[in-house]
């Protein structure tokens, strides 16, 4: 007989009265007292109905491996052998456990070695912000009291006075700023009568020619992509504007940098240099443009930070004068700055369309601003009077980049349906250049300095060689996408077409051009 809980002879058998089960009855009585029901059946059950059964008390008979020397010596060897195994399991787990120990003591001392790092270069941001906060701005003569003080890079805020509307009251493109205009407009215009192309640019076979002759990584890499890129024609020095917050000045005859332009807080949509001037003006998606001085050293510092648009810059442009610039920002408005300054003489905003800004070019003559905006429309504006003189539609997505034609009446404009050419005399799109899929927006477009040739980037990069209206632009030269991220961001030609500047969605400058020109050799 056994005990229906435990499956053993009962020392002290007890037996139900209502299912006539047989239990140990100190087990019983203690589920009794916890649970007062049959463990086995569930029915109701109370000690009373438990009936004790006597039995002889019996000497338990000795194991059978127990009865004989061998059999004794069987047992032991068992007991060792259990022994031995459990002493190989635990063996196992402390091996085990020592592992876990060492792969957490690994990963705790990298994680102090990536915070040790971290707070060196906040340290290294730090020092570096209070470095720019400690430049003062270059004194210009013409600043007086009530229209800009400047302090440490940034205009006071103070010093604005709100108009009725609740508006910055802007003082106004004086008359005079509009004679010098006007006489740079007409000093160009003569200039461009007889204009030739010059004996130096670059033939068509060459373009035919022109493949990778080098790659810099200029920017870093955790956020790559080069957003713009403008070329200084005479020094032959190319600045660059990354998704990093930086812009780099590169001079392209010894491939070294000669500056990293620190000091924005989120990507860099636009970079131009001043031609008469050691400045670099550079607009952000922080919502602020800096103009950047050139040193003796090489460096560039932070001279002005100017906080007058209220969404992203998407373009600066500036003027041939070399005195004034233009900032076309997603707010829908465009600034007109002095330079010297850093004044904005006044803030354009178009009431009739919510669309922000997205790109924006002088014309060569300087008298003339193009636009694009984020609802297709390209825009032309007097910069005299500041006032919408002529509105082309037919782009199909934001009109990415524009660019005029050194002759004076071609306007190119980028969109997500590709590239339209304008003719400015008669106001009316020619041509329509649609080199990729619907999918694949076109985001460069740009003019050489002699308006010979025509560069497109999207997912690849195209020349064309420039045509009159009448006649076919023919493509001489497609450039394959080397980044392997499938968006061209920025294509600038170099000093008389010797080269082509690409900026991609990686971190590398790429130079396209015949092998063998000057310049440093791939390396």
């Amino acid at each position: 007989m056994i005990c229906s809980i435990s499956g053993e002879v009962p020392e002290e058998p007890v037996v139900s009265k209502t299912s006539g089960l047989l239990f140990e009855k100190r087990l019983i009585q203690r589920h009794i007292s916890d649970f007062g029901k049959c463990p086995v059946t569930g029915e109701p059950l109370t000690m009373d109905d438990l009936i004790p059964i006597k039995t002889g008390k019996v000497v338990k008979p000795r194991p059978v491996q127990a009865a004989s020397i061998p059999g004794m010596l069987g047992m032991f060897q068992n007991e060792w052998d259990a022994l031995v195994l459990s002493a190989f399991a635990s063996e196992q787990q402390l091996h085990t456990t020592r592992q876990e120990l060492s792969h957490c003591l690994y990963q705790h001392d990298s994680a102090c070695r990536v915070i040790a790092r971290l707070k060196k270069e906040l340290d290294e941001a730090r020092t570096m912000l209070a470095h720019l906060e400690r430049q003062a701005p270059m004194p210009a003569a013409t600043m007086t009291a009530n229209t800009s003080a400047l302090s440490n890079g940034k205009r006071a805020a103070e010093d604005d006075e709100l108009g009725p509307d609740g508006k910055k009251i802007r003082p106004g493109i004086s008359a005079t700023i509009i004679t010098e205009l006007a006489d740079c407009n007409a000093a160009l215009s003569q200039q461009r009568k007889r204009r030739q192309v010059p004996p130096t640019l670059a033939p068509l076979d060459d373009v035919k020619g022109y493949t990778q002759l080098n790659s810099y990584p200029l920017h870093k890499t955790n956020k790559a992509g080069i957003l713009s890129i403008d070329i200084h024609q005479s020094k032959d020095i190319i600045a660059t504007g990354g998704v990093d917050t930086n812009a780099v000045v590169f001079n392209r005859s010894s491939g070294e940098i000669l500056s990293t332009l620190s000091g924005h807080s989120k990507k860099v949509n636009s970079v131009k240099f001043v031609a008469d001037a050691e400045l670099v003006v550079t607009g952000s998606a922080d919502k602020t443009v800096r103009v950047w001085q050139g040193s003796e050293n090489g460096n560039y510092d932070c001279r002005q930070v100017l906080k007058d648009h209220t969404a992203e810059v998407q373009a600066v442009t500036v003027h041939a004068t070399n005195n004034y610039f233009v900032t076309a920002s997603l707010d829908n408005s465009w600034c007109f700055y002095d330079l010297s300054s850093g004044l904005c003489l006044a803030q354009v905003e178009d009431s009739s369309a919510s669309d922000g800004y997205t790109s924006a070019a002088f014309h060569p003559d300087g008298l003339i601003l193009g636009t694009g905006t984020s609802g297709s429309v390209v825009k032309i504006w007097d910069v005299k009077s500041q006032a919408n003189v002529a509105r082309f539609d037919g782009h199909v997505g934001a009109v990415n980049a524009v660019s005029f034609s050194e002759n004076g009446y071609f306007l190119a404009t980028a969109a997500q349906d590709g590239v339209k050419l304008w003719d400015l005399r008669k106001l009316r799109n020619f041509r329509t250049i649609s080199p990729y899929d619907e999918n694949t927006p076109t985001q460069s477009v740009e003019f050489d300095h002699s308006g010979s040739y025509l560069a497109i980037g999207g997912s690849d990069i195209r020349v064309y060689q420039v045509a009159s209206v009448k006649n076919e632009w023919n493509l001489i030269k497609t450039l394959p996408d080397l980044s392997g991220t499938g968006k061209i961001n920025s294509v600038r030609f170099g000093p008389d077409a010797k080269y082509i500047a690409v900026g991609s969605m990686d971190r590398n400058l790429r130079l396209f051009g015949l092998p063998g020109e000057d310049g440093p050799m791939e390396s």
